[in-house]
């Protein structure tokens, strides 16, 4: 068993994995990792759970104003959901490279979205000789009629470059809290090395205007040899991208064998892989732990063996007031909703509820309730309320 050795929480919990999308392989010893447990998992919960409606491959979701739900579907849909669980699919979605990891991503309101009815999505498309990459882009909601749809698509940003495969594109979206800055994850591809080359966005999270300019304030406009619009480099594959109340910005990423994280980022850092990681590579060879290293920043909690993360928020809504200021983080191998506590600039791992289906996003509605996508076919949403 690998040791951190950093002032992290660290919840380490041996958990099942199944094949799939960044299904994690622990390849550990459970009965080490059992010992040195500090959660176990909680099969009686504090909530209830309805279903509301089932989407194929579901990926993504978000609140509009008035209570209604878009919810993309990985193969290319994006799908308008009322309360009651009745969907309406909206054209206008553009088309996606299907196939791996790969397809429809993201899809996230604009801050004045109440004005302007702007949408951002994010989706692969392809490329030359077999090459594909994520975009983001975006398009108006219209909802005035009988048949909701999107209008005037534009794409405002590409993964640079498109590389073959079909893994880690990421493509998660976030806004600041002011509503002045676009965040973006980009994910390494499966390739290493880009993570931590400059000339290339992969392994990044961006920082944009809302159009998809480039703030000249950003930490590396002047550096020869950089994209300007890099934020943060090191990173693997980015699936949960979050501000908290205070402003802050995490990210939850997929360690390569084990060592998934949660990042407090950092304007300008480098967290450090393929260099180091609180995880090994699949072909067994060894990486260096960030506290060999520590120009690099460590993540704030690491898990070894896997969760393989999906989806992060913070929460902040009444229906359950003691865990306001939680993350709660979708596992995916772990099949569980995994919650997150802070204390400063710590965090550790607080409560583990097994849901016994891979859990690919998770989102607070406007009464406080917290919804969950179930991953893969038939992948049901989940309205969890308190118990009664």
């Amino acid at each position: 068993m690998r040791n951190i050795g950093l002032p992290l929480a660290i919840s380490i919990l041996a958990v099942s994995c199944t094949n799939g999308d960044n299904a994690q392989a622990n390849g550990g010893a459970t009965t080490e990792a059992q010992a040195l447990a500090d959660i176990s998992p909680i099969d009686r919960k504090p909530f209830e759970t309805n279903e509301i409606a089932s989407f194929d491959e579901p990926w993504a979701m978000t609140f509009l104003p008035d209570g209604r739900m878009l919810v993309s579907e990985k193969a290319g849909k994006l799908q308008l959901v009322d309360a009651k669980g009745q969907k309406t699919e909206i054209s206008g979605v553009p088309k996606v490279d299907y196939g791996g990891q790969g397809g429809f991503g993201d899809i996230v309101l604009a801050p004045d979205f109440a004005t302007s009815q702007m949408v951002y999505l994010s989706w692969v498309e392809a490329g030359e000789d077999d090459t594909r990459g994520a975009v983001v882009g975006r398009a108006k909601l219209d909802l005035s009629g009988s048949k909701p749809a999107l209008k005037n698509l534009k794409t405002i940003w590409t993964q640079k470059p498109k590389v073959t495969g079909g893994g880690h594109y990421s493509h998660r979206i976030a806004f600041s809290p002011d509503g002045q800055y676009l965040f973006i994850g980009s994910g390494d591809r499966q390739k290493f090395d880009p993570a931590q080359d400059m000339a290339s966005n992969l392994g990044k999270i961006v920082r944009l205007y809302p159009d998809g300019t480039v703030p000249k304030d950003n930490p590396f406009v002047d550096k020869e040899g950089a994209l300007p619009e890099i934020w943060s480099l090191g990173h693997r594959n980015i699936l949960g991208l979050a501000f908290d109340s205070k402003g802050r910005l995490w990210n939850q990423e997929m360690g390569p064998r084990d060592g998934d994280e949660l990042n407090l980022v950092q304007r300008g850092a480098n967290y450090g892989y393929p260099i180091v990681s609180e995880g090994n590579h699949y072909d067994g060879k060894k990486i260096p732990n960030h506290s060999t290293r520590p120009e690099f920043e460590a993540p704030k909690v690491a898990w070894v063996p896997t969760i393989a993360p999906g989806g992060l928020i913070f929460y902040s809504g009444k229906l359950f007031p003691a865990w306001q200021g939680s993350a709660f983080i979708g596992g995916l191998a772990s099949q569980s909703l995994i919650r997150v506590s802070f204390d400063g600039d710590t965090a550790k791992e607080a409560d583990r509820f097994i849901m016994n289906n891979r859990i690919r996003e998770v989102e607070q509605g406007p009464d406080g309730a917290i919804y969950i996508l179930e991953d893969g076919e038939n992948g049901r949403m989940l309205k969890l309320t308190p118990t009664k």
